[in-house]
């Protein structure tokens, strides 16, 4: 299985040169169907991870755990499966792994029993430091069951001398670093942490008078719950009895969220920062095409990820919209295994020109992101083949010239065409009329904040800056304890 599901990783970086996406969290309490709810609101951040799922459930007296591989409509769509997690208490777990082998020890939720009681944890990030604390907890004497970093913050948990659960938990990311957030569920409660910049999304919802976590507000509507607030940076939710109680206990700090939340991660119909998603990337396209004016005849969006920055590019220039490549939405894992000669045929297994729209005309041709650039050069080339006059590529977003180290699957800075290539040349190698990406000033302008004020960065941007709120203390030298004293210093100022 671990075979398959490894060629099944390399064979979809064939057809995908996006960043990947992060993992989905959610977590309910205190009501009836608790597990139907989970896999529904699971189901809603399929977008996030499709590697595998998992729901952790408690009834009282036990706890219940089910993990598969693959999608949730596919492992959590039997009555007899749910009758299985059993309670009125859930948490759920979206993986793409950016840590950890593909195997389905390394699925979450994950369970453990502490001296204070059991103790189940989905973790959507990454942690900086979580090598420099595995070892550490290693030499104390810790077994480790799965080679993910979530295992870490369990194993702090079990392993603090505090008496009380909330206590423990407080304890545990104390230590850790990076950007996370996390839904545990244990006998008493359900508890949500967000990472002191809050990098990670994690939101409160409400379903009469049960508490909702998840990752996404999209997740809410599904199951019909009413959006409370965002959980703020640094803050733990503790839910008992129906109640809430907010616990701060770190140092203040300016919340950072991902950029990437705003211009690709969160399914276009979830709120960020009081807009959907599909806003803010229709605003991205607006700052785009005020700092790209072109003489075109269509513009053209890369489905699905191009769609709303295109439309607002195209209403703000009063061009026309089109359809200009059509997506197959039934590629995924479970593809026939490809030859070579199949494979070379690369992003036509999700994309293909729709011809007589693009025959003979001028393209602007509108897309979120640019990584690696493979995709790009192949839809260019697709779009001249098919007949356009000029294909003139924009993006809505800065240059990607930096890797990510909380929790999003991002190539090597030696991949990042944009961390080596000058515009001009990669202009040349996609193969297109002309090229631009968008500002970070229009970037943070189309989000709503603005740059050149005293409080920036208002978002975590590292990918365009290389500018980290939190050092990856993992990546550093020999001598952690000293660098890890250090960066514990600087990352507070």
């Amino acid at each position: 299985m671990k075979k398959h599901i490894n060629t099944l990783k390399k064979k979809l970086k064939n057809y995908n040169s996006k960043l990947n996406e992060e993992c989905g969290v959610f977590g309910i309490s205190n009501i009836e169907d608790a597990s139907a709810l989970t896999a529904l609101g699971l189901h809603a951040l399929q977008h996030r991870g499709q590697e595998g799922c998992g729901i952790v459930t408690f009834d009282g007296k036990q706890y219940y755990s089910e993990k598969r591989f693959g999608l949730v409509g596919d492992n959590f769509n039997k009555e007899k499966i749910l009758k299985r997690l059993k309670g009125n208490f859930a948490i759920g777990h979206n993986r793409y792994s950016t840590t950890g082998s593909n195997t389905l020890r390394n699925i979450q939720p994950f369970f453990a029993d502490t001296n204070a009681g059991g103790i189940g944890v989905a973790h959507n990030g990454n942690l900086t430091n979580s090598i420099y604390l595995r070892n550490k907890l290693v030499e104390d004497g810790a077994i480790f069951y799965t080679t993910s970093d979530t295992e870490t913050i369990v194993q702090l948990i079990a392993k603090s001398k505090r008496v009380k659960t909330i206590d423990k938990v407080v304890d545990a990311i104390f230590q850790v670093q990076g950007g996370y957030a996390l839904v545990m569920l244990t006998q008493k409660s359900l508890i949500g942490v967000r990472d002191p910049y809050g990098i990670r999304p994690l939101v409160i919802g409400k379903l009469k008078n049960s508490y909702v976590l998840t990752s996404e507000t999209c997740a809410l509507d599904i199951i019909g719950a009413k959006f409370v607030r965002e959980v703020e940076n640094g803050e733990i939710v503790l839910i008992e009895n129906d109640k809430l109680e907010s616990i701060k206990p770190f140092p203040p700090k300016k919340a950072r969220p991902c950029v990437f939340e705003y211009i690709y991660f969160a399914r276009p119909d979830s709120i960020l920062n009081g807009k959907t998603a599909y806003e803010h990337r229709k605003n991205l396209g607006i700052e785009l095409a005020k700092e790209n004016n072109i003489d075109a005849d269509i513009v053209v969006p890369v489905p699905d990820s191009g769609n709303a920055a295109a439309l607002g590019f195209a209403q703000h220039l009063r061009k026309n919209y089109e359809h200009g490549l059509i997506r197959n939405h039934y590629v995924g894992r479970t593809f026939i295994e490809p030859s070579q000669k199949i494979r070379s045929l690369g992003v036509k297994l999700k994309l293909n020109a729709n011809q007589t729209t693009i025959k003979n005309k001028k393209i602007v041709l509108i897309d979120d992101s640019l990584v690696r650039g493979t995709t790009s050069h192949k839809i260019v080339k697709m779009l001249y083949e098919a007949g356009a006059k000029e294909v003139h590529v924009k993006i809505a977003c800065p240059e990607i010239r930096y890797p990510d180290f909380y929790g999003v699957d991002t190539p090597t800075r030696k991949e990042l065409l944009a961390a080596n290539k000058t515009n001009s040349e990669i202009c040349e190698y996609i193969g297109a009329k002309s090229l631009n990406f968008l500002s970070i000033d229009g970037m943070y302008r189309a989000i709503g904040f603005d740059r050149r004020n005293e409080n920036y960065p208002q978002l975590t941007d590292h990918y365009f800056t290389g500018e980290y709120p939190v050092k990856p203390v993992d990546e550093l030298g020999d001598n952690k304890i000293t660098q890890l004293s250090l960066l514990n210093t600087t990352s507070n100022n």
